[in-house]
């Protein structure tokens, strides 16, 4: 299954990325890397991550506080918010 971001979700992880360079080289590079693999993971396992409702889930991203909510669609996975799970919960269901 293939995968595509909503482009709110690719500024959130291109703002992700700027973030923690900033904080200390490569980590900002880490942080990307950590992201795709739990894009790889639901790609391969798309029902297996938390569900928020019927058609979204939530799949966690190792060692940084964000998760990827993402819609199950005929055939593929639509990545709606690359979330900082330290904000406001639930800020991305206007984009559904």
């Amino acid at each position: 299954m293939r995968s595509e971001f909503l482009a709110v979700a690719q500024f959130e992880l291109d703002e992700g990325f700027d973030y923690y360079e900033s904080l200390q080289p490569d980590l900002g590079f880490r942080f990307v890397s950590e992201v795709k693999k739990a894009v790889t993971r639901i790609e391969h396992y798309p029902q297996a991550w938390h569900p928020l409702s019927e058609n979204t889930r939530r799949c966690l991203v190792s060692g940084f506080p964000y998760g990827l909510i993402y819609q199950l669609r005929e055939e593929f996975v639509l990545i709606v918010a690359v979330a900082n799970l330290h904000r406001k919960p639930g800020y991305w269901k206007s984009r559904l």
